[in-house]
């Protein structure tokens, strides 16, 4: 059991100044999340990743706000001491602060998560102090937005030019500033993501950003190697390969099933053989099927 105190934001902020490296991790469900809590992890993020992860779609464009309560309500059922962010999906921060606000507000409330995931840089910033100023945590995420994958043009690397650095600097500095209490940064060279992180007070968590981060993320999948025709990525390490582990079991279950080799008599429940001879008579002590 997880004795730990629960993490808070406070925390976080003290976790950077005392150069303690956050842990954080991606999870989608009850069991996941659990795992990841007993593991020790100081964040959980649900992630509209789960678009990608374990709904099929291509990107997290489709992901809407109630795949994120659903599947935050299932995350925060399994958690006493992790801090629990999660996303608000395309398109729900955009709009009206009003909207923004609803909708925050209904993940907060009805999914019981303990802060919000935005995306986006200084043009995002009035939305975030809304949020801080209504009393809602807010993690910024800049450098790659995967909701904003089709104007990007592709899974790239930010930070390589001056003024791709300049831009992202400027965009940490103003969400910092608009309240957010840490940033993700996101396939931003190691080289500028180390210099956000000298310059902000907030802590900064890196996916493909370097080891100069405050913390590091990964998705709860990819730690595991959990799943099917897993694409590598350089900036992943996997730890496990549990996906081969679960088709190896699941094939030999199969096989058992097809053989007749399961259930075995150790995995069935009877009456006695007297109460049995009553209902069905002579003869009704199994399975009679050829082998």
């Amino acid at each position: 059991m997880d004795t730990r105190k629960p993490i808070t934001t406070a925390k976080l902020r003290k976790m950077k100044l005392d150069h303690t490296p956050i842990a954080v991790v991606t999870a989608y469900d009850y069991p996941s999340a659990r795992l990841a809590e007993e593991a020790g992890v100081d964040v959980i993020l649900v992630g509209d990743s789960l678009g990608n992860v374990v709904l099929g779609y291509e990107s997290t464009v489709p992901v809407t706000l109630d795949d994120m309560l659903y599947h935050t309500r299932a995350v925060t059922r399994a958690v006493r001491s992790s801090f629990v962010v999660t996303d608000m999906p395309f398109m729900t921060y955009h709009g009206s602060l009003d909207a923004t606000l609803k909708g925050a507000a209904r993940l907060m409330q009805e999914g019981l998560a303990k802060a919000v995931k935005l995306e986006g840089g200084a043009e995002i910033a009035p939305a975030v102090k809304a949020l801080v100023q209504a009393g809602i945590p807010v993690m910024a995420h800049i450098g790659l937005t995967p909701q904003s994958i089709h104007q990007i043009g592709g899974y790239k690397v930010h930070g390589k030019t001056n003024d791709q650095a300049e831009r992202l600097m400027a965009d940490a500095l103003a969400l910092e500033e608009a309240g957010a209490f840490a940033i993700v940064l996101e396939l931003v060279t190691e080289q500028l993501a180390a210099e956000v992180t000298a310059r902000l007070s907030i802590p900064t968590i890196g996916i493909g950003a370097g080891a100069g981060c405050d913390g590091q993320v990964l998705v709860f999948h990819d730690v595991l190697g959990y799943g099917s025709d897993i694409v590598p990525k350089r900036f992943v390490k996997a730890y496990a390969s549990v996906g081969d582990t679960i088709r190896t079991a699941i094939g030999q279950y199969v096989s058992e099933v097809k053989g007749r080799q399961f259930p075995a008599a150790e995995h069935a429940f009877r009456m006695s053989d007297e109460e049995a001879g009553r209902l069905y008579g002579q003869g009704s002590g199994g399975n009679d099927h050829e082998q």
